[in-house]
């Protein structure tokens, strides 16, 4: 993990970029709430300086825990102590079924159902929906998934009025962060009018924010990780003086990790390389640094379930988990960020699984050693029937729920099947099963209320 001396130069580098050039923040009203905080006016009018004493009391003023809701108000705690949560990821795709095709708001259901079901994943992620009006996919997404996950839940946000019908919608289930909004900037070092506008509309409601820093290094930020670390973290906490300006405690997420490389020979954003999982490690060093939960995200460039998602996803979680950061997105991601596979999520679940009992190690105490269980086995005896076998080999053994550990005559007599096609029929298995209501009636009807007196607007 990176050391705090690392992380300290990272934001020197960062609070001398705020100052000299500082970032473009394309909203008036903005511009105007930051210079009387004490900022400055950079070469336009646009361009905004900030003083390194405003950044520091802003960071102050971020909280250290975030509370992760679920449907009914209970959930988890993230802190940069706190055990690593895992989202799902958005996109504009599906691949389900060896079809790849446009995500719908019927795919939305239906994975939002997988979710809710699957162990080790803590939020479902809204998605780009072909079907239904482009500035309506926010809030049509948002009550599809309270409606088929009781798990927390992160929307896309697509224009500042759909913001203000999701701030209705949380009232409509309670006074909690049951989802959580937020937004990237559009680098080098610029806020975009949507961005801000959607932070200063949902600003005020107790509404957790992830904020995202996305260099992509060798394009929008220098070719080396540490200037690219730099340009994101500047952009990041530039992202935060405003949100406590808007909402002084508000709760957010440091976001580094989203953070890649442009690919020289191919012309395309790479997001799992080792490089992204660097950058990872970047995040949450500058996570512990300012006290503030970090994330990150897995991903890999595979089109399909194969070998070179394995890889990439497998490596990723390892090392994200290693790291220590707070939040990690991407279960059921492929395709760099586009597409979501809901077998996909199934296998990353267990890659999770995986690697937590890796990364657990090996407790040895007088217990684990278990030397006077060995006296009374003796030479040449067996473990099997004792009662020390029956009392750990349950929370010592990694317990697989798709790996295959059978012999190959069992493998035969199931078809041969790969994991991918395992993980599939499972996926389509859990997505039929019927689950317990999320909402009300009374909350369900609300919602759809709501959703339809604002389409009746557009």
């Amino acid at each position: 993990m990176m050391d705090q001396n690392t992380a300290a130069q990272i934001s020197e580098a960062s609070l001398e970029l705020l100052m000299d050039p500082g970032v473009r923040i394309e909203h008036d009203g903005l511009i105007a709430k930051l210079l009387d905080a004490g900022a400055r006016l950079g070469h336009d009018a646009q361009v905004v300086r900030f003083p390194p004493e405003l950044v520091k009391d802003c960071l102050a003023r971020t909280p250290s825990e975030v509370f992760l809701a679920d449907r009914d108000g209970s959930g988890k705690m993230l802190s940069v102590t706190n055990e690593t949560q895992n989202w799902t990821n958005p996109g504009m795709y599906i691949f389900r079924d060896g079809v790849h095709r446009t995500f719908t708001s019927k795919d939305l259901a239906d994975v939002s159902r997988l979710v809710d079901q699957v162990p080790n994943i803590d939020g479902m992620f809204g998605m780009a929906l072909s079907d239904v009006p482009t500035n309506a996919q926010d809030v049509i997404g948002l009550r599809t998934m309270a409606e088929n996950t009781s798990k927390h839940i992160r929307v896309l946000s697509f224009t500042a009025e759909g913001a203000d019908v999701l701030c209705r919608m949380k009232d409509v289930v309670g006074d909690y962060s049951w989802f959580s909004v937020g937004f990237t900037a559009h680098g080098p070092l610029r806020w975009t009018y949507l961005a801000l506008e959607i932070f200063a509309r949902t600003a005020g409601k107790g509404l957790l924010t992830t904020i995202n820093g996305e260099p992509m290094a060798g394009a929008s930020g220098p070719t080396t990780l540490a200037g690219s670390a730099a340009v994101g973290n500047a952009e990041i906490l530039a992202g935060l003086v405003i949100n406590q300006l808007l909402e002084p405690g508000r709760p957010c997420i440091y976001n580094l990790g989203l953070a890649h490389i442009f690919d020289m020979k191919t012309s395309i954003a790479v997001t799992g390389a080792p490089e992204n999982h660097l950058f990872a490690d970047i995040s949450a060093a500058m996570g512990r640094y300012y006290n503030i939960p970090s994330c990150s995200w897995v991903s890999t460039e595979s089109m399909s379930i194969d070998s070179q998602t394995g890889m990439e996803k497998s490596i990723g979680y390892f090392t994200h988990l290693q790291s220590g950061v707070s939040l990690i997105w991407g279960a059921g991601q492929l395709e760099s960020e586009l597409t979501i596979s809901p077998a996909q999520i199934l296998i990353d679940s267990e890659a999770i699984s995986y690697a937590r009992r890796y990364l657990r190690g090996v407790t040895v105490n007088a217990e684990t050693l278990a030397v006077d269980v060995t006296r009374s086995v003796g030479i040449a005896g067996h473990f099997l029937g004792e009662p020390h076998t029956m009392k750990h080999f349950r929370s010592e053994f990694f317990q697989p729920s798709l790996l295959f550990r059978k012999n190959r005559d069992n493998w035969d007599k199931r078809g041969s099947k790969l994991l991918a096609q395992v993980a599939e029929e499972k996926a389509e298995a859990l997505m039929a099963n019927d689950v317990p209501a999320k909402l009300t009636a009374e909350q369900q009807a609300e919602l759809r209320k709501i959703e339809n007196d604002y389409l009746a607007t557009l």
